[in-house]
């Protein structure tokens, strides 16, 4: 890719190139019509921005060790990554020029704590201290973040409909139902028997509300069929316990696991997803942590316009879900840039930002989306933004 300061003068002409289709019907939203308090940002993690895995005192994690092992498909590691340890600043900056209103990070403990206890890692400290200085971050909240994806039922015969249930039930309810409830959903406790840790009333009682807001990580949806005639051998794990196999697409045969394939994208899935929370569990605040385009995509450009499509499609059903009712307070693009992708190495790109990693200067260069997703923001005049046609062909259709 040439580089230069024609790359973003290009890419400013292209989005300003785009036109909207005034015949199409579809709502349309901006940032004005979500609260002032909501709050709209992107994230990034620390194994997957930091690099300088070896330096200032930082010690080997579980990751550094897998991937040392060459167990990631591209045989790539996060010694480097996006370099977010040396380029923070850089980065710091590119979020207030984007008009990011908040930035999700994570802290690697190996670098915190280098020993897993015991003496900080004083040049450790000093870069999160210089990070959040440098964001001015104050407060904060304790809350818990789930992986989550809606499950359809592969059919419409019952087996079919409570298993994607209990897949609801294990992926969420594992983690929720006990800060609500103070107990294990019912169907965990069976199928996993005395392999499932039980809370005695002391315990549940200090566990029952112990939390201020729960955060998302939701990318696609998936169709979910019955296995309870599947095999039920001693060697049992959380996947064998659901008695599920799971799909993408109706066209595809359920397996198992489910494998992260080009998935259809699916924003009212993310609204049921917020519906289902809303009534399940008493309407939790929720913020979504994690959504993004790039789940199995090989082939990204800095004209993205596939992104922009999938990012303005689950806005746009987050609105929906906040104006039926839903405590959703905030909503994280992943990725803010090109980060090591814990499934997929550097194959997989979901960032604003295009980073290069063939340069040692992992050079920062905006994507069409980022210009999009800033004009969003800065509530640009000309940016009342069309629902994408994501939802024209129903998803338990595909």
């Amino acid at each position: 890719m040439r580089r230069g300061s024609t790359v973003p003068l290009l890419l400013l002409l292209l989005f300003a190139s785009l036109e909207v289709d005034s015949s199409r019907t579809a709502p349309r939203y901006s940032r004005d019509d979500f609260s002032p308090d909501f709050v709209f940002g992107a994230g990034t993690s620390a194994y997957q921005v930091e690099g300088a895995a070896a330096e200032d005192g930082r010690s080997p994690c579980i990751w550094d060790t897998f991937t040392h092992e060459g167990k990631m498909p591209d045989k790539s590691t996060g010694d480097v990554a996006s370099d977010g340890y040396h380029k923070y600043k850089e980065d710091v900056k590119l979020m207030t020029d984007t008009g990011l209103e908040a930035y999700k990070f994570s802290i690697s403990w190996s670098r915190l704590l280098p020993n897993g206890r015991g003496a900080v890692n004083p040049k450790g400290l000093e870069f999160y201290n210089n990070l959040i200085n440098e964001l001015v971050m104050q407060n904060g909240w304790i809350g818990l973040n789930v992986y989550t994806f809606w499950a359809y039922a592969f059919t419409n015969s019952t087996a079919d409909v409570q298993a994607a249930q209990r897949s609801l039930d294990f992926m969420i309810g594992w983690i929720i139902n006990p800060l609500v409830f103070g107990d294990y959903p019912e169907v965990m406790k069976k199928n996993a028997g005395s392999r499932l840790p039980s809370f005695n009333k002391y315990q549940s009682k200090q566990v029952k509300g112990s939390f201020d807001f729960v955060g998302l990580n939701h990318y696609f949806s998936a169709y979910v069929s019955d296995n309870s005639n599947g095999s039920r051998t001693d060697l049992r794990d959380y996947n064998a316990d659901i008695f599920a196999k799971f799909t993408v697409s109706k066209n595809i045969t359920p397996t198992d696991q489910l494998i992260p394939v080009p998935a259809p994208a699916d924003p009212q899935g993310l609204e049921y997803m917020l519906e289902y929370l809303k009534e399940a569990y008493g309407n939790p605040p929720i913020y979504i942590q994690e959504n993004g385009y790039g789940v199995g995509i090989f082939n990204d450009t800095i004209h993205d316009t596939a992104r922009i499509d999938f990012l303005s499609g689950f806005i746009g059903s987050t609105l929906d879900a906040v104006r039926n009712g839903s405590d959703v307070r905030g909503y994280f693009v992943w990725s803010f840039l090109d980060v090591f992708e814990l499934l997929a190495g550097y194959r997989s790109r979901f960032g604003l930002y295009f980073v290069d990693f063939d340069d040692v200067k992992r050079e920062r260069v905006p994507k069409l989306s980022a210009f999009w997703y800033s004009n969003f923001l800065k509530k640009k005049q000309d940016m009342n933004i069309e629902r994408t046609g994501l939802n024209a062909t129903s998803h338990a259709q595909q």
